[in-house]
């Protein structure tokens, strides 16, 4: 059974995830600058008829604004398959981008939370280093579990060991002393 278009034969979709809703934050101020654009008539003409017809035309206003958003949000999704590794991006109404990465040419995976709208909303963003260069993803929902998913998939897989501690620890401080 196909979970999505672009899905060979022979493959297994393992888990699906997306961006956090907050990417949506812009489109949500400007569809509610849209409803209130929708009642000042009724601050010109106060008139209950006048503020209802206005409040309506506010609601459509606020839909045509954020549906593109909303779009671009829920279409764009990540896809982990037992052979692949899919980015589907939809940007606007009309534009749509694929990323597709064998799994064994990803070496490793990491993520950031910085800041404290990170922190408190949960999301963060995905740095996946790869034969072909690194794919950096921000605003991932929950990026810590996504990242815990995706390396026990490439360990099951056999792609990447398991951990080193010594190596863990003289690469952590490579990297402290760098900063």
């Amino acid at each position: 059974m196909k979970h999505f278009r672009d899905q060979l034969e022979d493959e297994e979709v393992l888990f699906v995830f997306r961006k956090h809703p907050v990417v949506m934050r812009r489109g949500l101020i400007y569809a509610s600058i849209a409803l209130l654009l929708g009642v000042i008539p009724s601050i010109i003409k106060p008139e209950y008829s006048v503020l209802v017809i206005g409040f309506l035309v506010g609601i459509v206003l606020s839909i045509a604004v954020m549906l593109p958003f909303w779009i671009t949000w829920y279409y764009s999704i990540f896809i982990v398959t037992d052979q692949r590794f899919v980015q589907l991006t939809q940007k606007g109404l009309w534009n749509r981008s694929v990323v597709d990465i064998a799994l064994p040419q990803i070496q490793m995976v990491n993520y950031e939370v910085k800041g404290l709208e990170e922190t408190v909303l949960g999301f963060g963003t995905i740095m996946m280093q790869t034969f072909v260069g690194d794919l950096v993803i921000h605003d991932i929902h929950h990026p810590e579990s996504i990242q815990k998913s995706m390396l026990k998939v490439l360990r099951e897989k056999g792609i990447i060991g398991g951990t080193n501690t010594n190596f863990n620890r003289g690469n952590n401080e490579a990297i402290q002393e760098d900063n």
